[in-house]
């Protein structure tokens, strides 16, 4: 056992094993959860995180019309690009907890409806500038304005007055919400010089990394900025390339070109995972592949025929032969058991070609082609599950027909304008911040054009119910809805299926977002 358990340790201290890894293999051992978790922390102790080196990550969801822009981020590259230059106020932790980031501590008003962030002091801007609380201030202002078409619009819409005081940040809100920490740590919310309000574009935060060079939808490159407030940031710099192919990115993790890659297609993950110097991570959380429906453009604005296609859809076959089993059934709503007020008792829709038929025909549709527009970027195995859907819809008698789009422009130009494609959702850390972004009517991000004011007003009950029973049953209700009314068609939630190169120290599972909810660079180091 001794060599064994001294084995263990090794590759715990050398980032071959997570936290959850480790404590795993020694609990086989008999080794109680509470001392592999300080044998673990005292191993990584022991070897320490090494300096040095750029890190590459492989990314897909490179566009020509990506922005450092925190407002407009809607793909993975400009997210893990944001990662590098930029810090909100807080972040959701692994554990699900909140971790202060330009924030060094929050609290509230017992009623819940006045939230003060303590500002760290000494901050430093990559241009130099001391971060304020003006420039927190300004920012928020920003995200809040309809005319900066920020991601972040739809959870900054309960705001009643925000201010300024000393080094004090406090948020006034018009009804109260225990979640509002949570939506603060929304990652469009970075922190910038004025918010942004000068050059929203301009690439300058608060992060471990400053921009050296940026070619939208090519590549990033950062150095390390050197008088970064934290201390969790090893690298010298780290690049960012946009690699949309699967096989090209598995290949370029693979050749060494990159140290992790996003996005490994479940086809391949398994055998990926046996290749020399390589480790797949695989992460259950909330992210979910879906596709969306406009409710309000002819034909999606007749429920008849929203139900028809979530009946027509075959969410085991799609968990099976898109996810290969990375991943889990979804109930056309964005929420699932990660979250911790989700309600078992909602009854799992099933695939019911006859329930398809029924409502396609009530429909009143006359039988003209459905345009499902789809692309390899949309999620991994999109032109494949778009495909399979087209497949068993015809056994209903409902026409699909499936329209490629490239990749560059998927975002920008399909997602959120054309009344019926492929989607992805990372999920959000509470239901709150789900609900808000993308499906309260006014939501900027309402990629289905959901309006129902009977569940924009559950929300904001919701937020100031502070009684847990009560606000589940809200939830509940409102889940509900989405499920029969929605124009979200979620056959599945998947895993975040992650390449990383065995030089990787530091991993640990993190089901807030892929790449460790896009800390790898901040949380990591060479071996």
């Amino acid at each position: 056992m001794t060599n064994e358990l001294d084995y263990l340790k090794k590759r715990a201290g050398q980032g071959k094993l997570s936290r959850r890894e480790f404590i795993g293999k020694t609990s086989a051992l008999g080794v109680s959860a509470a001392a592999a978790g300080t044998m673990f922390a005292t191993a990584v102790q022991a070897e320490g995180p090494k300096k040095g080196g750029v890190f590459k990550i492989g990314s897909i969801g490179g566009e020509s019309t990506n922005s450092l822009d925190p407002a407009t981020w809607a793909s993975q590259m400009p997210y893990h690009i944001g990662r590098q230059f930029a810090d909100p106020l807080v972040e959701v932790a692994a554990d699900g907890s909140i971790d202060s980031r330009l924030a060094e501590s929050v609290e509230s008003t017992p009623d819940a409806k006045t939230w003060m962030f303590k500002l760290r002091k000494d901050v430093e801007f990559h241009n130099g500038k001391t971060m304020t609380g003006d420039d927190v201030l300004k920012t928020m202002e920003r995200h809040s304005n309809e005319d900066s078409k920020s991601g972040a619009l739809g959870i900054m819409k309960g705001i009643e007055s925000m201010k300024v005081e000393g080094d004090v940040f406090s948020v006034t809100l018009s009804e109260a919400n225990a979640d509002l920490p949570y939506l603060m740590a929304d990652y469009h919310l970075m922190i910038q010089p004025n918010g942004g309000m000068d050059a929203p574009d301009a690439g300058i935060g608060t992060g471990p990394y400053k921009v050296d060079v940026d070619e939208p939808g090519v590549r990033s490159t950062f150095s390390k900025f050197e008088n970064y407030w934290g201390d969790d940031a090893h690298y010298d710099g780290v690049e960012v390339i946009a690699i949309n192919d699967s096989t090209a990115r598995t290949a370029a993790l693979q050749s060494g070109q990159v140290h992790a890659i996003n996005r490994v297609e479940p086809k391949v993950a398994s055998l990926l995972d046996r290749a020399p110097n390589i480790n797949v991570k695989s992460t259950p959380g909330r992210g979910h592949y879906v596709f969306i429906m406009h409710t309000d453009t002819a034909p999606f604005d007749h429920n008849e025929l929203r139900l028809a296609l979530k009946y027509a859809i075959n969410r085991v076959e799609m968990v099976d032969k898109i996810l290969r089993g990375y991943g889990s059934l979804g109930n056309d709503m964005p929420i699932n058991a990660a979250y911790p007020l989700f309600d078992t008792s909602i009854e799992q829709r099933e695939f019911d070609l006859a329930k398809a038929a029924e409502h396609y025909k009530a429909s009143g549709h006359d039988g003209s082609p459905i345009i499902l527009r789809t692309a390899d970027g949309a999620f991994p195995g999109a032109v494949d599950a778009a495909a399979l859907f087209q497949q068993t819809a015809a056994q209903a008698g409902i026409p699909l027909e499936i329209k490629r789009e490239p990749n560059d422009g998927y975002w920008s130009e399909v997602w959120n304008k054309q009344p019926f494609c492929c989607s992805y959702w990372a999920g959000r850390p509470v239901q709150d911040q789900m609900y808000a972004t993308a499906y309260l009517s006014t939501a900027d991000w309402n990629d289905t054009k959901f309006t129902n004011p009977e569940f924009d007003k559950m929300l904001f009950e919701a937020r100031a119910e502070l009684d847990t029973a009560k606000r589940k049953d809200i939830y509940s209700k409102m889940g509900t809805l989405v499920r029969n009314e929605g124009g979200l068609i979620c056959p599945m939630f998947n895993d975040f299926i992650d390449g990383v190169s065995t030089t990787v120290a530091g991993w640990d599972l993190d089901p807030s977002g892929e790449l460790m909810n896009g800390q790898i660079t901040r949380r990591t180091w060479f071996a």
